[in-house]
C-alpha cells in the first residue's frame, strides 16, 4: 500500500461505459489519466465518489427537448466493496462511508486502484445516504456536502486503506479542495495541537498539486460562508486562515485550492495564460491534456498500427511512424470504422446516411459557449455549399445538463436546422452521449468540427481523439487546437489566429470563416484530391496523435508536479 506515492481526486472519473461515474471530459480525461499511469507505472491512487443514480439518461423528444431519466447501474457486478470504514461530519451529523475499488490495469500489468467513496450504508439516515447517490445534482447544500465527502473523506479512506506515505495529493479541479482540511488537521494532530495554525499550512501546501479546468468565473465553485460552517463545522481554526475565505463571506474551492497547492497548472498553454490573468499574483504553469491514445484508437487503426509500429501503446510517440504507413491501408481503416458509425446512426435514426458522403462530427457537451449551432448560422449558405461544392451530412451528440435551459434550448435550434435543410444536409442528433458512442464518433467521421466562443475553451479532448484516429479538425484557434493547428496540414483554423480578445468574437464572422474553409479547401480536398486529403489524415495522427495524448501528459506532472 505505501507504493502508491500520488494520490489523485476527481469528482468524476470515467472509466467505462458501465460505471456510471462520469458526466463528460472532466471525468473521461480522469479515466484517460489513470489509465496512462497504469501504463507508465506511476504509484497512483485514484479517489472519486459512488453515483448509484449515475449522471443522467438522456431522452430526446420529436422537437428536440432533452428530458432525464435515471441512470442506475449494477455497482456489485462491477466493483469490490473493501471492508474499511470511515466517517464524516456533515451539519455536526456523523456520516458513515464505505469504499468500493476498481483496478485499472496497465499494458504491463502494473495496477492503479480507484477508490469510490459510498455513503449508501443503513447507519445512515435517509437522507445521508443519498449524499453519493447524483453527480452534480442538487443544490449548492448537496454539491457542498458532497465535496466535504470526497476531500475529507477521501483522505480518511485512503489511510483506513494503508495509504499513510502519500507523497502528492492531485486535486483534479477543486471540488477536492477540502482535502486540505483534513491535511491540516493531520499536521495539527502530529504537533500535538487540537487546532490548526499557520505553520500548518506550509507542509500542506508541499503535498498539494492543483490541476484548474475552469476559464470562466461563475464555473468555479463557491459557497457562502453562513453554508460552509453550518455544513463543515464551526471550524473557526480553519476558516480564519489565510486564503481560505475570499472576501471574508466566500468558501471559494479555487481559491482554497490555489492557496494550498505547491504546483498550480492549466490544462492548455492558453488556458495557463487565461488563468493567469484570472488569479493574478498566483503561480500558474500549464501542462497540455492529453487522451488515452490504447482506448481512443479505432479497432481498423489499431490493427494497422499493430502491425506497423510495435509498441506504440506504450510509447505514444512512435505514433510519428504513421508518415510511412501505407496510404491504401490507412484510408481502408477510416473506412471501417466510419461504416461502423453509419451503421448505428442509420439502424438508431433511419436517416439514411450514406458513407460516401463527407460526414461532419460535433460532440460534446450541450453548452451555449460551445456554439454547437454555429454551423446553421446561414442556413442557406449552407444548403448552396452542399448542393454546388458537394454534398454533408452532419452527426451531433451531447447532454445539456438538466438545469442549463439555454443547452437544451441549442439542442433544440439543432433539430430545427436539420428539419429545415431535410435532404439536403441530413443532420441527426445521436441520444444519450457516453464513452462508447464518443470513441465511434471521434472515428468515425471525416471531419470533426468545434466551435467554442474563445477564450472559453480550456483545452477541449475530443478533437485529440478524432487526430489519433486520423480525423482532421476544422475548429476555432482556441484551447489545445492553438498548440495542435498546422493549417492544411492537421486540419483547418475557423477565424483569424491573430485577431486579438479584445476585437470580441463575432459568430457571424466565425460562420462564414467556416463555410469559406468547406467550400472552398475541404470539400474539393475530400472530393477531388483523396490523396492529399490521406495525407493530411496522416499527419494528424503523426504530429497531434503522438503529443496529445496522457502517456506525455503524466509523464510531465511527473517531472513538474510530482517529483
Amino acid at each position: 500500500m505505501n507504493a502508491h506515492r500520488i494520490a489523485y481526486f476527481s469528482m468524476e472519473i470515467g472509466l467505462n461505459t458501465e460505471i456510471l461515474t462520469y458526466s463528460g471530459g472532466l471525468g473521461v480525461l480522469a479515466g484517460d489519466t489513470i489509465r496512462s499511469a497504469a501504463d507508465l507505472k506511476v504509484p497512483m491512487v485514484a479517489v472519486t465518489l459512488l453515483y448509484r443514480k449515475g449522471y443522467f439518461r438522456q431522452r430526446l423528444e420529436a422537437d428536440g427537448w432533452q428530458r432525464e431519466d435515471l441512470a442506475e447501474w449494477p455497482v456489485e457486478d462491477l466493483l469490490h466493496e473493501t471492508a474499511a470504514r470511515v466517517t464524516v461530519s456533515v451539519e455536526g451529523r456523523t456520516v458513515h462511508l464505505r469504499c468500493w475499488t476498481y483496478e485499472v490495469i496497465g499494458v504491463d500489468g502494473f495496477s492503479v486502484p480507484v477508490y469510490f467513496l459510498d455513503a449508501d450504508l443503513p447507519e445512515n439516515s435517509e437522507g445521508d445516504r443519498a449524499l453519493t447517490h447524483f453527480l452534480y445534482g442538487g443544490d449548492e447544500h448537496y454539491r457542498l456536502c458532497q465535496e466535504v465527502i470526497l476531500g475529507v473523506g477521501g483522505v480518511r479512506m485512503l489511510r483506513a486503506l494503508g495509504h499513510v506515505n502519500v507523497l502528492r495529493f492531485h486535486m483534479n479541479e477543486g471540488h477536492a479542495a477540502l482535502l486540505t482540511l483534513e491535511l491540516l488537521d493531520e499536521e495539527a494532530k502530529k504537533a500535538g495541537r487540537s487546532v490548526i495554525v499557520g505553520e500548518d499550512i506550509e507542509a500542506v501546501r508541499e503535498k498539494c498539486v492543483f490541476t484548474t479546468h475552469t476559464p470562466v468565473p461563475a464555473g468555479h465553485d463557491k459557497f457562502p460562508a453562513g453554508l460552509a460552517r453550518r455544513i463543515v463545522g464551526q471550524r473557526d481554526d480553519f476558516f480564519s486562515l489565510e486564503g481560505v475565505l475570499l472576501e471574508g463571506d466566500i468558501l471559494n474551492m479555487t481559491f482554497l485550492a490555489l492557496n494550498s497547492s505547491r504546483y498550480v497548472n492549466g490544462v492548455a498553454q492558453k488556458h495557463g495564460e487565461v488563468s493567469r490573468l484570472m488569479f493574478a499574483g498566483y503561480s500558474i504553469e500549464a501542462i497540455t491534456n492529453g487522451v488515452h491514445a490504447a482506448t481512443w484508437v479505432s479497432e481498423p487503426f489499431r490493427a494497422v498500427f499493430n502491425h506497423y509500429i510495435p509498441g506504440w501503446q506504450k510509447d505514444n510517440f512512435r505514433l510519428r511512424y504513421a508518415l510511412s504507413l501505407p496510404k491504401e491501408e490507412m484510408w481502408n481503416a477510416h473506412m471501417a470504422a466510419k461504416r461502423t458509425l453509419l451503421e448505428r446512426v442509420n439502424r438508431e435514426t433511419g436517416a439514411g446516411l450514406d458513407e460516401h458522403v463527407l460526414t461532419i462530427g460535433f460532440a460534446r457537451r450541450a453548452s451555449t459557449y460551445k456554439r454547437g449551432d454555429l454551423l446553421f448560422h446561414d442556413l442557406e449558405r449552407l444548403r448552396k455549399i452542399a448542393v454546388e461544392a458537394g454534398a454533408l451530412q452532419v452527426i451531433f451528440a451531447g447532454k445539456a445538463h438538466p438545469r442549463d435551459l439555454g443547452g437544451k434550448e441549442l439542442i433544440k435550434r439543432v433539430f430545427l436546422a436539420g428539419e429545415a435543410l431535410g435532404k439536403e444536409v441530413r443532420v441527426v442528433y445521436l441520444e444519450d452521449y457516453d464513452m462508447k458512442l464518443g470513441a465511434m464518433m471521434t472515428a468515425g467521421v471525416d471531419l470533426w468540427l468545434n466551435t467554442p466562443e474563445p477564450p472559453l475553451e480550456a483545452s477541449g479532448t475530443s478533437g485529440m481523439k478524432a487526430s489519433l484516429n486520423g480525423i482532421p479538425n476544422l475548429s476555432v484557434l482556441d484551447g489545445w487546437w492553438i498548440e495542435g493547428h498546422i493549417e492544411g496540414l492537421t486540419g483547418w483554423a475557423i477565424g483569424a489566429r491573430n485577431r486579438g480578445e479584445a476585437e470580441g468574437h463575432s459568430s457571424a464572422e466565425d460562420a462564414a470563416s467556416l463555410y469559406d474553409q468547406l467550400e472552398r479547401v475541404i470539400i474539393p480536398l475530400f472530393y477531388h484530391d483523396r490523396e492529399r486529403f490521406v495525407e493530411v489524415m496522416v499527419y494528424c495522427i503523426a504530429i497531434n496523435g503522438s503529443f496529445f495524448n496522457t502517456h506525455r501528459m503524466v509523464q510531465e506532472y511527473v517531472l513538474n508536479a510530482y517529483f
